[in-house]
């Protein structure tokens, strides 16, 4: 799927291959990311949709014998290229995992810690920017007399909002999230699919899901990925309704996966 206007692209894609070792785990992905939109990554267990989402903020390059040839721009910015620093970019680029991951550590410092690695030490800034995120998270009403509680303290649904607050403590551009709701209960998860459709308007979001409902609720383009390929990407009517690939078609409606 692709426009003229590349304005309203966040993240471009082009040519995207990614070796483990001698393992061919990506081939020749393109795909163009619209800005204030929630993409969502769908397909069976392995097939390279988390691999492919980790390539966006350059992950993979904590794993041994990784190889990636390609193209991968934020904002018309090449993030492989050489001059790149990865601590900013994945300040730029934030990632929400499957588990929630909160630090050891309170509910405050918890969501100044990205703030203060990159120098703000000032409690002044520092108290109404952990505010800000928790409001942005949905959080704020139920934590703002504990923020001196352990982050351990929280729900599970509530550990998972403080992670997504403390990516955007830093003011991200982008947000991957990595199946968010996987290990939620479902009023959890329904908490956590508000705020996807609320942040959208801040943010631009892309999502790993393997719930087909989730993805048709939450996103606005759908991308379906099988065995290592991109095989059909469109807007998520079209995937869900009027699929142009039959492999597509049989994922969705339950055939296979």
């Amino acid at each position: 799927m692709t426009t003229d206007d590349t304005n309203a692209f966040r993240v471009t894609v082009r040519n995207l291959n990614l070796h483990y070792g001698s393992k061919h785990a990506l081939h020749d992905i393109g795909m163009d990311v619209r800005a204030n939109r929630v993409t969502a990554l769908i397909g069976p267990s392995g097939c390279g949709k988390s691999t492919f989402l980790r390539t966006l903020n350059r992950m993979n390059d904590l794993i041994d014998n990784v190889r990636i040839t390609g193209e991968i721009k934020v904002d018309g910015e090449d993030i492989y290229a050489s001059n790149i620093d990865t601590v900013d970019l994945r300040k730029r680029v934030g990632m929400i995992f499957q588990k929630s991951n909160p630090f050891p550590k309170s509910i405050y410092d918890n969501i100044a810690y990205g703030p203060r690695i990159h120098g703000l030490k000032d409690k002044k800034q520092l108290d109404p920017l952990v505010e800000k995120s928790l409001r942005q998270s949905a959080l704020w009403d139920e934590v703002k007399d504990d923020l001196n509680k352990s982050a351990f303290a929280l729900s599970g649904g509530q550990q998972q909002r403080l992670c997504i607050a403390r990516a955007l403590a830093v003011s991200p551009e982008v947000l991957l999230m990595d199946e968010p709701a996987s290990a939620l209960d479902p009023l959890a998860t329904a908490k956590i699919e508000e705020l996807i459709y609320e942040l959208k308007e801040r943010y631009t979001i892309v999502i790993v899901t393997h719930n087909m409902q989730q993805a048709a609720r939450v996103s606005d383009d759908t991308a379906f990925f099988y065995m290592g390929r991109l095989v059909e990407f469109d807007a998520t009517d079209k995937i869900f309704t009027s699929p142009k690939n039959k492999q597509t078609e049989d994922y969705i409606t339950g055939r296979f996966g």
